[in-house]
């Protein structure tokens, strides 16, 4: 009888019991066995593996701490020796989803098999990456049942080293990556049998799935521009030289306030551009191109408009989700609702 895989389960500090909110600062710790949660991956694992031990910490600590923690739980995983790493799940707590997203990538490059769950639009499902497995989970603690088991299913074949086939067949996310197949019908064969399924009302399977967006009514036009104090926001990756809040090229999370007070223009080399989409060299010699403070300068100057709100807002949209870009654009409306802002300008990339 072959021994069973060793798993060890990463968990947050509330699912590993230790409180909530309030001890989101927990350390990076763990515990010998299954803990929380990991009692009922445990059970669903059954004879073919075993939860070995649980590492967990504080969403709130990782979240502020997130390169030293990954590189202690790490240590703290390895102790177990696993087979197999499974982080969550997540379900849609972004900041337990970007933790476990982080653990997953630390593990997968110290050649740890990993697999994580969360829902699809938790900003930890993106910032995972291409080489991290994870399976959909609803998005409350509702469903903790069915996202261990999709991922013990995933997990122990990842373990095993059991070819893995596409995202349809083993039920984990698109990560986008994708493979050429010799097809037996031409595009346009495939495409007219589809229209025509779904005319008659058959079930079809579409080779492109489109997200659905959210339609957003466009505001009322500024009353009157003469009067109304005009703000600068920008998704082109605008940051200070050595890009101090650490926004990423793609798929960033992060968003922050800077200053352009007493500028008139923007010389090279006061901001830079981190945008991973495209050739930011002459953006950076002349960061006007992204931000046009001198022309919003000009305008302030012949009446056109009150005033130019001295922050502007950054972050970078470069592959952002969804969800994270909605979370981003609510949090810039009520800042600068704050400061008095009555129309607002994106200058596009």
């Amino acid at each position: 009888m072959s021994a069973k895989l060793r798993v060890v389960h990463y968990l947050n500090q509330f699912f590993a019991g230790v409180g909530g909110e309030e001890r989101s600062d927990h350390p990076v710790s763990a515990r010998p066995g299954p803990v929380g949660p990991g009692v009922l991956l445990d059970k669903i694992l059954g004879g073919d593996a075993e939860v070995v031990g649980t590492v967990f910490a504080g969403d709130g600590l990782f979240a502020e701490n997130e390169e030293a923690c990954a590189a202690e739980a790490l240590a703290r995983i390895q102790e177990y020796a696993p087979d197999l790493l499974i982080a969550g799940p997540a379900f849609n707590a972004g900041r337990y989803g970007l933790a476990c997203a982080a653990v997953c990538r630390a593990a997968e490059e110290a050649g740890v098999p990993v697999v994580t769950a969360m829902h699809p639009e938790n900003p930890g499902f993106p910032a995972a990456g291409t080489s991290v497995h994870t399976v959909p989970a609803a998005d409350s603690a509702v469903g903790m049942e069915e996202a261990l088991e999709a991922a013990a299913r995933l997990g122990l074949k990842l373990a095993r080293g059991d070819k893995i086939g596409s995202a349809a067949d083993e039920g984990y996310l698109p990560r986008g990556i994708r493979y050429n197949e010799v097809a037996e019908l031409p595009t346009s064969r495939r495409a007219v049998d589809m229209v025509l399924r779904k005319i008659r009302g058959e079930p079809y399977q579409t080779e492109l799935d489109v997200p659905t967006l959210e339609e957003i009514a466009p505001p009322e036009p500024v009353a009157d521009l003469k009067k109304a104090r005009i703000a600068i926001v920008s998704e082109g990756g605008m940051v200070p030289p050595g890009n101090p809040d650490r926004f990423s090229g793609s798929r960033n999370g992060n968003w922050a306030t800077y200053s352009f007070e007493g500028k008139d223009a923007l010389p090279g080399g006061a901001f830079i551009s981190i945008h991973g989409g495209f050739n930011t060299v002459f953006v950076n010699e002349e960061p006007d191109r992204m931000l046009a403070v001198d022309a919003f300068r000009r305008l302030a100057d012949e009446g056109e408009i009150a005033e130019l709100f001295d922050d502007f807002l950054s972050t970078c949209g470069n592959g952002g989700a969804f969800a994270e870009m909605d979370g981003i654009g609510r949090a810039w409306a009520a800042e600068l609702k704050k400061g008095g802002v009555e129309g607002v300008v994106l200058p596009a990339t």
